[in-house]
């Protein structure tokens, strides 16, 4: 196996019509078993990053390796054929799925299933099933937006995956599911060989679920922190806790302190705040 998830040198991607790139000298190295939260503005290229990681975009300029492959191999697109026919190299979840036709027609939840292998990964399936409250004799014309994502979301992780890409997946989720959701995910990371990259823009709850947290700015990652080494949580006054306090640190020490909340929005709205020039 590969010794890192997903490994990056000097990626640079533009789309054939914009004269600046939408990612520019990325270079990364996610270790396996972790979580690792991508953070940016609307446009910041969050998208255009996971979607290079899952070869939905080929790269021209740079290296890309996921699970030692290059993700727009046909190799990769299927599964990690050296060690585990039943583990995909990488899935991506994106929020484009709910608008497909397929899936606001008249067809059973059951079906849609059994027809990516629910008999084969029964036992992963039914967990999946229980986790994300979907009922098996849901029709998909007849569903919620949050309820099509919960399908999604059991469909899509459904086969085992080395890299799991999430591209705001959650957005329609309630409270409960997403939680159970990131509770799933942090115990997969654990359990086997596996890691997840999350980029979002709703950061209650994940004051604990990270390792790595990128910030991506204008296509360019401006900050990587090491979440165990360069994020301390304090608990200052009541008033600072209450504005969701950040402060910065210098060469020694954490990089980041953060008012002791369950919750990155204070560090999100400081950042973003900082990439488009607004007042603190």
């Amino acid at each position: 196996m590969a010794q890192y998830a997903v490994q990056v040198d000097d990626l640079t991607y533009k789309f054939v019509e914009s004269a600046t790139p939408s990612v520019s000298n990325i270079n990364l190295q996610i270790p396996w078993n972790t979580r690792t939260l991508l953070v940016g503005s609307n446009g910041a290229g969050k998208s255009t990053l996971l979607k290079l990681l899952s070869g939905k975009h080929l790269c021209l300029t740079g290296n890309i390796q996921v699970n030692g492959l290059d993700p727009f191999s046909p190799l990769s697109m299927h599964q990690d054929v050296e060690e585990d026919r039943n583990v995909q190299v990488s899935t991506y979840l994106g929020t484009e799925w709910c608008h497909m036709d397929i899936i606001n027609r008249d067809i059973g939840v059951l079906e849609l299933l059994e027809s990516i292998g629910l008999d084969h990964y029964r036992e992963r399936g039914e967990y999946l099933i229980e986790i994300l409250e979907i009922n098996l004799n849901w029709r998909m014309h007849r569903l919620s937006d949050g309820q099509k994502r919960r399908v999604q979301l059991a469909m899509g992780l459904l086969k085992p995956w080395r890299v799991l890409l999430l591209d705001e997946v959650t957005v329609d989720l309630d409270v409960i599911a997403r939680s159970r959701l990131l509770e799933f995910l942090k115990m997969e990371t654990q359990k086997r060989k596996c890691s997840v990259i999350y980029a979002t823009h709703i950061f209650d709850g994940l004051a604990e679920w990270p390792d790595k947290v990128l910030h991506i700015k204008d296509g360019i990652i401006v900050d990587q922190l090491d979440y165990h080494n360069d994020v301390a949580f304090v608990t200052p006054g009541a008033a600072t806790e209450q504005n969701g306090h950040v402060e910065f640190g210098g060469t020694t020490g954490p990089k980041v302190s953060i008012s002791k909340v369950n919750s990155l929005h204070p560090l999100a709205v400081k950042w973003l705040k900082r990439d488009n020039n607004i007042e603190q």
